[in-house]
């Protein structure tokens, strides 16, 4: 269910910092137009952490109903507190959310039985598919592979999206349990050598600029025709070091919104890019066509 090219899509907010509906709306036909086979709201990129819980509802809501299950919608759901994100997924699951992806528990740096259980107790309580997320620059821990296979033997823990940089890590869970867990990329550099590993796809933070571009490379690699995928792969390295020039998601947010697709705005304690990667930010785009 959850394969191929997949965006972490943005929240865009209005002039007054609330959540502007209409150009996420616009934001979702643009992925949809352009072969993105997943939406993922409410993830890292859709600045999960600042949102309230009301809009949190509203910005998942809201994706569903412009989906229109045209593509399956996979909703960010994680918190630290299992508890918490106990409570927003099984809000998420009423609401027609496709399946949970549930980052691992932040700031608590819980051992790895406790990020077990945190994973086993979600799974227990709500019945749909679960892609975990593994992404320890912003955690501060890893799970390790080793987790990663215990999990995998619960039937509605069925991916994961390993951030971690590590391909060795990523091809271990791939060799070990690939009959039971999806390795998902996390990091658009990293898609193609994943892929080529056995990952069944990428969440995408360039894809909110570039969609078509992305799809391409995957469907390139999923067709096993390696020089596309590897020329695709070379043209958007540059693209995919830009969306990390400062911190996610202002480059992307800032990308788009010289694109004309929403405003650029991000929430403390984000601030807009500054000046000297802003010029450098421009630079790919114009390189790319994008502005």
């Amino acid at each position: 269910m959850f394969t191929g090219s997949m965006v972490a899509i943005i929240t865009p907010f209005d002039a007054q910092g609330n959540f502007d509906a209409e150009s996420y709306r616009q934001l979702i036909e643009f992925q949809i137009e352009n072969g993105t086979d997943v939406i993922v709201p409410c993830g890292t990129t859709g600045e999960s952490t600042t949102l309230t819980h009301q809009e949190h509802d509203l910005v998942v809501r809201t994706c569903i109903e412009q989906v229109n299950k045209r593509v399956p919608v996979l909703a960010g759901t994680g918190s630290n507190s299992t508890a918490e994100a106990i409570a927003i997924s099984k809000h998420a699951k009423e609401i027609g959310a496709d399946g949970l992806l549930l980052v691992a528990p932040y700031y608590n740096k819980p051992s790895q039985e406790g990020i077990y259980q945190h994973y086993k107790t979600i799974a227990a309580e709500i019945a749909l598919p679960q892609v975990l997320y593994n992404v320890p620059g912003r955690t501060s821990m890893n799970v390790t592979a080793d987790t990663t296979i215990r999990l995998a033997e619960i039937d509605n823990i069925v991916a994961i999206k390993e951030a971690s940089g590590n391909v060795t890590q990523a091809s271990e869970i791939i060799a070990r349990a690939g009959d039971k867990i999806d390795v998902i990329s996390g990091d658009d550099f990293l898609t193609l050598p994943l892929m080529a590993c056995g990952a069944k796809g990428v969440i995408s933070l360039t894809a909110n600029i570039m969609p078509k571009q992305v799809k391409a490379m995957v469907q390139a690699i999923q067709e096993s025709r390696w020089d596309d995928a590897q020329k695709l792969h070379l043209q958007l390295l540059d693209l995919h070091q830009a969306m990390f020039i400062e911190a996610n998601p202002v480059p992307a947010k800032t990308s788009a919104a010289l694109m004309g697709k929403c405003r650029a705005d991000v929430r403390l304690p984000l601030v807009a890019m500054q000046a000297d990667t802003l010029e450098k930010l421009q630079s790919v785009l114009q390189k790319h066509g994008l502005i």
